[in-house]
């Protein structure tokens, strides 16, 4: 019994040393945007949003963060299925709901997309378990295919245009892993498609993103709570608020911005402040 108490300790010991490393890691290392303030905000860049990945712990959080912005008209949502908060939305008058099989394929949507101002970008799924084809699918063609799309719908209309692409903590173009490479790939192909254009496309590189209170439980907040103090928890309604934001600052962050977990919550405060 003493050695499995001795073994319990030194367990619990080595995981709280870890915990205080990361958090003194992302303490120091992350954070590297500081908002202008007062900030110049454009007026009409968040008019109309569109959503994807809203019935997801992230995606919902996004939404959460759209219907309540007072400055957000209109919010397009884009989904295989619907949600409670969806629902809800759309009882409001303030979501539009289109249920959408094909993500390669917005023809049908070309009206709705000459619309749309800005796009919170939170569709996406873990790679565990996930063939490389497929992960490549979700994260490469179906946010690239979108972009060029909405950029063609849009070509006749001289409005600041911003896309919010949740990539993650680790993603890197020259990664060793997979997924790491491959949404690496879609942060610099979606900023090159933007490049001189009315578009500006950002990735927000987020630590651990804490889902709405309707998507919490108790492990979910003793989480946060410990990943607090470094900077690497954010809720998904502060990320969509930074995400708007960051799009009504036109002037100040350019296009290809990679933003991580500290600068997220830098810009959600400054939102908060408004």
């Amino acid at each position: 019994m003493k050695i499995i108490g001795k073994a319990v300790a030194y367990c619990l010991l080595g995981f709280l040393v870890l915990l205080v490393a990361f958090n003194l890691w992302g303490y120091l290392t992350l954070g590297n945007l500081t908002p202008i303030m007062p900030g110049q905000l454009a007026d009409s860049a968040n008019r109309v949003v569109m959503v994807f990945g809203a019935t997801g712990s992230v995606g919902d959080g996004l939404l959460k963060a759209a219907i309540e912005a007072p400055e957000v008209e209109k919010v397009y949502v884009v989904t295989r299925r619907s949600s409670p908060r969806i629902d809800a939305g759309v009882a409001s008058g303030k979501v539009e709901m289109h249920l959408q099989e094909d993500f390669t394929d917005y023809s049908e949507l070309a009206d709705t997309l000459a619309e749309v101002d800005t796009v919170l970008w939170g569709l996406g799924t873990t790679s565990i378990g996930m063939d490389d084809a497929t992960y490549t699918k979700i994260h490469v063609d179906f946010p690239l295919a979108f972009v060029s799309q909405w950029m063609v719908a849009r070509k006749d209309i001289n409005r600041p245009m911003s896309f919010h692409f949740v990539t993650g903590m680790g993603t890197d173009p020259q990664g060793s892993q997979h997924w790491a490479r491959e949404k690496g790939r879609t942060e610099l192909a979606l900023a090159a498609l933007a490049e001189g254009t009315n578009l500006r496309s950002f990735s927000y590189r987020s630590g651990f993103v804490r889902p709405t209170s309707e998507q919490s439980n108790t492990a979910i907040y003793i989480a946060e709570k410990l990943l607090r103090p470094g900077k690497l928890v954010i809720t998904g309604k502060q990320l969509g608020e930074a995400m708007l934001e960051i799009s009504a600052r036109t002037r100040e962050v350019p296009n290809g911005t990679l933003i991580d977990n500290g600068d997220s919550i830098a810009f959600a405060e400054a939102y908060e402040q408004r």
